[in-house]
Parts: structure tokens; sequence; C-alpha cells
């Protein structure tokens, strides 16, 4: 039975805080606002709500320059184009979209400050769909901006990687070291609220260990929210995504490690369980009785000619993991991906000397100098 299944010795636990370079030290934290949560805030639906209340009044008069169509149905790329087009009042409106949704922005990572947990964070990672568009990076920026501006030390930067593929680069920061020096790729698979989207990872480590030359060979994307699959028929789906994308990656000459990292909302239970947050996901996959791990691990029992280890993480933790190659100047880091929701994990770097234990040892070379 699935449930049977474990996570192999040596593999890790899902949801693991302690990971082969950083350590989590909160992820998927909920602070309520009101009557909601206070990411809903900062997420890609409160940006669309802010622009359609500064449209609001123009619709009365008929002078609205976005037209006639909401702002769901107008996409990342048109509102690019307006900020760079002719049409100076749209543009306008984007901009001040843009301005409110900032203040509301830096609030929230003002808020999420005051939690301990948060409080001595050097860097946030802004990761999302929302960031994949010249109107996420204006929103970003300009938060940066605002934050310095009330003194809060922080440096706002988008994720580096697309989004599409932060996710499936940071399942490689779930595997063990040993993985990567018999193995050049990795399975890894990203599941969202309207998506679930697979992919083979090259890992690069020939290129560099820390392996930020990592990069997505082949994805394969389903737009589940269509379909509206139960939850079973997603499982099925996913391991003959899964299954397919081992056979082309034999074809072509990968050395394929039998490992699966998956990237999933929600909260992740050691056991491979989801105790909340996956309500948007087809079908009940926060019961107790339901464990996507082991159920992949048996559909997909061997990868070559050794079994299959199956990780799961939180998806926002996944996509941070991505940038774990870039954020080594900093001791504790953090992600937040602008999406349904706000996405949210808080990182404390380990692998390597951090900046207080070189700024320590400098002192006492120079003392034991003097």
């Amino acid at each position: 039975m699935a449930e049977e299944v474990t996570t192999p010795i040596g593999i890790g636990v899902h949801g693991a805080k302690r990971l082969p370079s950083v350590d989590v030290d909160t992820f998927n934290i909920e602070i309520k606002d009101g009557d909601g949560f206070l990411g809903d805030r900062a997420s890609k639906g409160a940006f669309q709500k802010i622009a359609e209340d500064l449209r609001k009044p123009l619709k009365k008069n008929g002078d609205d320059p976005l037209g006639k169509k909401p702002m769901k149905e107008i996409s990342k790329s048109a509102l690019d184009e307006i900020l760079i087009g002719d049409d100076v009042a749209a543009a306008a409106l984007v901009h001040g979209a843009i301005e409110e949704f900032a203040q509301e922005f830096a609030y929230v990572i003002q808020r999420f400050f005051k939690n301990k947990v948060w409080e001595d964070t050097e860097c946030i990672v802004v990761g999302g769909g929302f960031r994949q568009s010249r109107v996420g990076e204006l929103a970003i920026a300009r938060t940066d901006i605002i934050l310095k501006s009330e003194g809060l030390k922080v440096d706002l930067i988008p994720i580096q990687y697309h989004p599409d593929e932060a996710g499936l680069i940071g399942c490689l920061h779930l595997a063990p070291s040993w993985i990567f020096e018999g193995y050049d790729s990795i399975l890894a698979v990203d599941i969202g609220g309207s998506n679930i989207r697979c992919g083979v990872v090259e890992t690069g480590w020939k290129k560099s260990k820390d392996l930020s030359k990592a990069t997505v060979w082949k994805s394969d994307l389903w737009k589940h929210a269509d379909d509206e699959p139960t939850r079973e028929g997603a499982v099925k789906r996913l391991i003959r995504m899964l299954q397919d994308l081992i056979k082309a990656a034999e074809k072509e000459g990968f050395k394929l490690a039998p490992f699966i990292g998956i990237s999933c909302p929600g909260v992740i239970n050691e056991d491979g369980t989801i105790e909340k947050g996956a309500q948007n996901l087809p079908g009940n996959w926060e019961s107790s009785k339901f464990n996507l791990p082991a159920l992949l691990a048996e559909g997909i029992p061997t990868i070559g000619d050794h079994d299959t280890a199956v990780l799961m993480h939180n998806d926002g933790v996944a996509q941070g993991l991505s940038e774990v190659p870039f954020m080594q100047e900093f001791d504790r880091w953090g992600v937040l991906t602008i999406g349904t929701g706000l996405g949210n994990a808080r990182f404390t770097n380990r692998k390597r000397e951090t900046r207080k234990d070189r700024d320590e040892n400098g002192s006492k070379a120079k003392a034991a100098k003097d």
C-alpha cells in the first residue's frame, strides 16, 4: 500500500528543516490581517484589484484608457507594452497601479519582519509569475526603494531563474550530494493550483559544484485546472508524464538519478502528507491517507537499475532553493513568491562560513597581529 512506502535511508525527510546547503527556518507562514490573510494584499489578484479600482471612475465617464477588458483578461505582456507605448494615459494608469501595489507589498514585508524568525533577514528574493514581467520588476524595485527609505535594511531582488523553471531547479537542492557524483540529471515536479510541470533538470555539477549552472533540459506542462481531474486521475497523469520524461532522457543519453524532487503547495509533513495549504489542488490532498511521494515511488519503483527515492517540499521553499548559489554573500535570506497567494520561506546558509564568522575571525586575526 502507498502509506507503507518510506523514504530510503540517506535521502532525508519530506519538508525537512535541514537541507544540504541551508537550514529552512520557516515556510508557509500565514499571518492574519483583519478578516483575511496578510499575503492576499500582495498577490497577483491584489494587483488586478488595485488596477480595477483605479479604472472604476474612468469607466463611468467612458475614459478608461485600458478599454473594456477586465484586468484578469489583460496579459502581462500587454501591460508591459502599455508601459512603453504611445498611450500616455494608459501607461500612467499602470504606473499608478504599480505604485499602490508596491506600497502594499512594502507593508506586507514590514509585517513579516515583525515575526522573530524574519527580523534579521538580509535579502529577499521575489519569485512567482508576477515577477516575470516589466510590471513585476518595477513593482519589486519600487518596493525595495520604499523599504530602504523607511529604514528597513534588506535587499529586494527578482529571482534569477524563470519562475516556470525555478521550482524545478530548486528540487536539485533537496537531493543528497552523492547524487551528483554519479548522475548528471534528476526528475523534478512543480505542482501548482492550476498547472503541474515536470522536467528533467541537468545538474551542471561538473561545471560548477554549487549547482549555479543547472538548467531544465526538457519539461512538460499540464493545465490540470482545465480538465478538473480527480485526485487519483491527477496522480496517474503525473506518473505518465514522468515515465515519458524518463524515456526521453534515456534516449538522449542522460545519466538520470533514481531521484524525484517535488515542489508542492502547503505545509509538508515529514511522512509526505500535506497538513494544510493544498486546497487549490484537485481533490483532497490534505487527507492523512494521501501520500503523493509514496504513490510516485509505487508508480515508478525504479529509475535505471536503482530504487526510486522521492522527496517533497513546499513550493515556496523549492523556488527559493534555486537561488542558493547566488545568496552566499548573505547569512540569512528569504523568498516571497507572488502568485495566487504569497508563498514565503526563510533560510540560513550553513555550508559556508557566514559573514558573522568572517567578521569575528578577521577581528581575532587583527587582535593577534596587534
